[in-house]
């Protein structure tokens, strides 16, 4: 049986209603059957429109947060260059991203048409039982966060690139899916 999914991470410049760009899309297969986390697509990319503005407020956090560079962006190929190849593979593929609302809605945006499934941080917080900040309830985790919940303190922290981060929510999905929690059907 094949029971294959994606999981995707973009990194932005900011959020979507400010104007973000999307600079980074990494990719990965995750196998439910047995856990196994393949690469398919990594890749910088550029948008139209990016430029200076969007390495300070309110844009920029990728830049201050992570190992990326501005200059690396502006080489990268388009997005549009790209579209056709992230596009099959959201036809091949039901795809969820760790924080579903935030990629998706971008990626969405852009004219993406996804088979999306459950969101593994709206599953994850009545889990990971995180306090909000003076409220009732539990906030959503990060990944950093629910990593640690589900694997120990291993001493990972999160990258902020694609790559990276898809597949370190690959492996906190397959523990929501061995618990019942995240289901395909």
């Amino acid at each position: 049986m094949n029971n294959e999914i994606l999981v995707v991470d973009i990194e932005t410049t900011g959020f979507l209603n400010q104007g973000g760009k999307i600079v980074e899309i990494g990719m990965v297969l995750l196998n439910l059957n047995n856990g196994e986390v393949t690469e398919v697509y990594n890749s910088l990319v550029k948008e139209p429109g990016l430029d200076s503005r969007h390495t300070r407020a309110p844009y920029g956090w990728i830049f201050g947060n992570s190992n990326l560079r501005f200059e690396e962006v502006l080489d990268a190929p388009s997005l549009d260059s790209q579209f056709d190849v992230v596009q099959a593979l959201f036809n091949q593929y039901p795809a969820t991203a760790f924080n579903k609302s935030f990629d998706f809605d971008f990626l969405r945006d852009r004219g993406f048409r996804i088979n999306d499934l459950a969101c593994p941080m709206k599953l994850a917080t009545p889990i990971c039982k995180l306090p909000k900040y003076r409220g009732y309830g539990y906030k959503w985790p990060k990944v950093e966060e629910a990593w640690h919940h589900f694997f120990g303190h291993t001493g990972y922290i999160e990258a902020h690139r694609g790559l990276d981060d898809a597949k370190h929510e690959a492996l906190i999905v397959y523990e929501l899916y061995k618990m019942g929690v995240f289901r395909v059907n």
